[in-house]
């Protein structure tokens, strides 16, 4: 109970955090460009409390911390408003009043200050606890009869070197096995204190209709602690690291395109809430680390070019600042529905990864080990 009460309390700490920056970018950025706010929503549903500042926003916290959301006034389409609506109007405060230019800052600001907040959590972390790093990855534990275990390989092997590649990292060896199914190579690992070179033929498995590699063994994380680095450094690590992760993020949801890797390592609200609970396990460092990590993945996802994202409505801006002319309107409505159905699929195939990998669903369905 401990344990649930805990996670629970994570993700929502974690979420909300990551919310209210993204959120606060537009509501800044709106107020920089002179768009008058209505609204600045933490979570979704009927508020639990409110207020007005003193400019006349509304700021609300509600009970479903899935999100949130800021309202710039004259948001929607001036053709979608009613003369009575229109009427209610601050001269010169509206969003769709202003310039392709200011429309498309306000909307950028939000996945922008999700960049600048992992780049915040890391220069905090680079400063105070330095810079951990990830060791060669350690057989925790071998399959029987699997292709790690026909090879020799043993728990607590550190593996050092697979076909051509040294040092591969967990990452990187479990990507090569995927890639390369049936494959003979050899594997090297270390092995009280030598070196030791096992011949090995990844095994193969059907995902999908595709074959896909596996060794059968189970990885733990050598983790290298660091130290506290120089305010300066501290801030170049940390853009560093920001842009580091960004692009493995981006190549690996390329593999998932592609095939190369299993989307069933994409995940949802579930995922995010168990990881949460597991990462304050391990303490605020932790949790920081991986709410740097979530914040770059929101910003990426937003600034993805579906027109119900940020990147979406950026796409129909910079065709406006181009041509000199708005999207026509049929042509917006119509990808907006489509943005919304792949929105929709997303999210129902995220929780449906969540969902087969708990526990409870497993034993129902047979699957449990």
């Amino acid at each position: 109970m401990y344990d649930f009460i805990r996670m629970i309390l994570s993700f929502v700490f974690v979420l909300g955090v990551l919310v209210f920056i993204h959120e606060l970018g537009h509501y800044l950025a709106a107020r920089w460009r002179g768009v008058h706010v209505d609204v600045f929503s933490i979570g979704f549903g009927k508020p639990l409390y409110s207020w007005h500042d003193k400019v006349g926003t509304e700021w609300r916290i509600c009970p479903i911390p899935l999100g949130g959301y800021v309202r710039p006034h004259g948001f929607a389409d001036p053709e979608d408003v009613s003369e009575e609506e229109r009427a209610t109007y601050i001269e010169g405060k509206t969003f769709h009043g202003k310039d392709v230019g200011s429309r498309a800052i306000v909307i950028a600001a939000g996945p922008i200050f999700n960049f600048l907040l992992a780049i915040i959590l890391y220069f905090g972390l680079f400063v105070t606890v330095g810079k951990h790093s990830l060791g060669e990855p350690i057989a925790q534990s071998v399959v029987a009869d699997s292709a790690a275990a026909k090879a020799g390989i043993q728990p607590k092997d550190t593996i050092v070197k697979i076909g051509d590649i040294n040092n591969p990292g967990v990452e990187n060896l479990v990507l090569y096995a995927q890639q390369h199914p049936d494959l003979s190579t050899t594997i090297s690992v270390k092995r009280d204190g030598k070196e030791v070179v096992l011949p090995i033929t990844i095994g193969s498995k059907e995902n999908n209709g595709k074959k896909v590699g596996q060794l059968g063994v189970q990885l733990a994380i050598n983790i290298i602690a660091g130290k506290p680095m120089s305010v300066g450094g501290a801030a170049v690590a940390a853009v560093q690291e920001t842009w580091n992760v960004s692009k493995k993020t981006i190549i690996g949801l390329g593999q998932m395109i592609t095939g190369q890797r299993s989307a069933k390592d994409l995940g949802g609200p579930i995922k995010i809430a168990q990881l949460s609970g597991q990462v304050s396990k391990g303490g605020f460092a932790d949790l920081v680390n991986f709410m740097a990590l979530l914040s770059i993945s929101l910003g990426l996802i937003n600034l993805f070019p579906i027109p119900v994202l940020d990147g979406g409505r950026l796409v129909f801006y910079a065709f406006e600042a181009i041509f000199r002319r708005p999207v026509p309107k049929s042509i917006q409505e119509r990808a907006f529905q489509v943005g919304f159905a792949l929105i929709l699929l997303l999210f129902a195939f995220s929780m449906y990864n969540d969902v087969t990998q708990l526990s409870w669903f497993r034993w129902l369905t047979g699957h449990s080990n």
